[in-house]
């Protein structure tokens, strides 16, 4: 038998034939991403209500707050940066290095490309765009940086662990437990889970292998890499929405809305 004669691409008067809620997925995405862009940017010039003294609770966008504009105790590291006025609050500082690696990550990528530029909106949907130049010109050329983003990723995960350290504090200055506690180490977990299930992590530990069996080690840390690189997309939101939590939970703890609940001290 002989195949049948092929005139190219099948020409459809319709932009796709699928028949499902395929424009919901983005539009999720675009109303979740557009939501924590709005709320950090307002939440970044406020530069207020970050700081706990009484149990050394220090917000997450302000984390490190390296500026001399920030408010006394919330400097664990220094003020090494001059204040340079409200239009320059100390989390700018701090901010682009944690915000390029969750822009150039793989998986977010994907979402917002989908959600924001409609490239594609979903699979088997024609996207807009007449031509498809790849991420090899300027400026999409610049998510090739992510793997160095991701070794700034691990410090801010490490400084966010001592806050949460720290943090475990009581109001006579002993030992003490509260719900601000329990909520930043939630978020320091799933922050490190997110950090360490990056592709860059798992290229990190078991890259430019030749042999597995000679590098034990290196195969045992590539295969939990593996492993968390599976939920890379859960421990992406996941993450995103308990810095949020956690920094409005300050903010309103700071603010005097209510008092930080006490489990022990």
């Amino acid at each position: 038998m002989s195949a049948p004669p092929t005139t190219g691409r099948a020409r459809l008067s319709v932009r796709t034939l699928r028949t499902d809620r395929w424009w919901l997925p983005p539009l999720v995405t675009f109303l979740a991403l557009f939501a924590f862009v709005v709320y950090g940017s307002i939440r970044a010039f406020m530069n207020e209500w970050y700081w706990v003294p009484e149990y050394h609770y220090l917000a997450p966008f302000y984390s490190p707050c390296l500026g001399a504009a920030c408010v006394p105790g919330s400097s664990h590291w220094g003020q090494p940066l001059p204040d340079l006025g409200p239009l320059v609050p100390p989390p700018l500082f701090v901010l682009p290095f944690v915000l390029g690696f969750r822009l150039t990550c793989y998986y977010y990528r994907k979402a917002y490309y989908r959600a924001f530029w409609v490239s594609p909106p979903a699979c088997a949907v024609a996207e807009p765009h007449a031509r498809y130049s790849g991420e090899r010109r300027f400026p999409l050329v610049l998510q090739n940086v992510h793997r160095y983003f991701f070794y700034a990723a691990l410090l801010v995960a490490a400084i966010l662990t001592y806050d949460t350290v720290i943090a475990f504090r009581g109001a006579d200055g002993g030992f003490g437990i509260g719900l601000g506690t329990v909520l930043m180490v939630v978020n320091v977990v799933l922050l490190w889970a997110y950090t360490l299930s990056c592709h860059s992590c798992r290229h990190l530990v078991g890259g430019k292998l030749r042999h597995f069996s000679k590098h034990p080690v290196r195969y045992w840390l590539w295969s939990k890499a593996t492993w968390l690189n599976g939920k890379h997309m859960l421990l992406a939101w996941s993450s995103l929405i308990s810095v949020a939590a956690v920094d409005v939970y300050v903010m309103l703890v700071a603010a005097g809305v209510f008092s930080d609940p006490r489990l022990i001290n």
